[in-house]
């Protein structure tokens, strides 16, 4: 969880390397996903429906987060890219053998992405 009482702790004192960023976005997919599930637990624990709309929102954008970040992992990391797409394959094979047609995405574009950034 956070680490309020230095507000430099997060700080590295030099540039980092390629492989110590690709570990440090590693990590925020991390942090990322806790904070879904805690926004998701607050979210069933309560009947208020402000604060349900409210969690609801916050815990989606954490979703979008991970989803930035994943991005971003496969732009710095290619290797990596092909290890997730390869995942990607073996699950929808088993969803065939099950003849269980995959869900499609909901074609609503996200606002901007780290692809979005990208110079072309």
């Amino acid at each position: 969880m956070a680490s309020l009482a230095n507000p430099f702790s997060g700080n590295v004192p030099r540039k980092i390397s390629k492989e110590e960023l690709i570990q440090a976005i590693r990590l925020d997919i991390v942090g990322e996903l806790e904070a879904i599930f805690v926004y998701d637990a607050h979210y069933q624990a309560t009947d208020d429906p402000v604060a349900k709309k409210v969690l609801a929102d916050i815990r989606d954008e954490e979703k979008a987060h991970v989803g930035e970040l994943m991005t971003l992992l496969r732009h710095l990391d290619p290797e990596e890219a092909e290890h997730f797409a390869e995942g990607e394959e073996e699950v929808k094979e088993m969803l065939e053998e099950l003849n269980i047609t995959p869900p499609k995405a909901s074609g609503k574009k996200p606002e901007s992405t780290i692809g979005s950034l990208l110079e072309e």
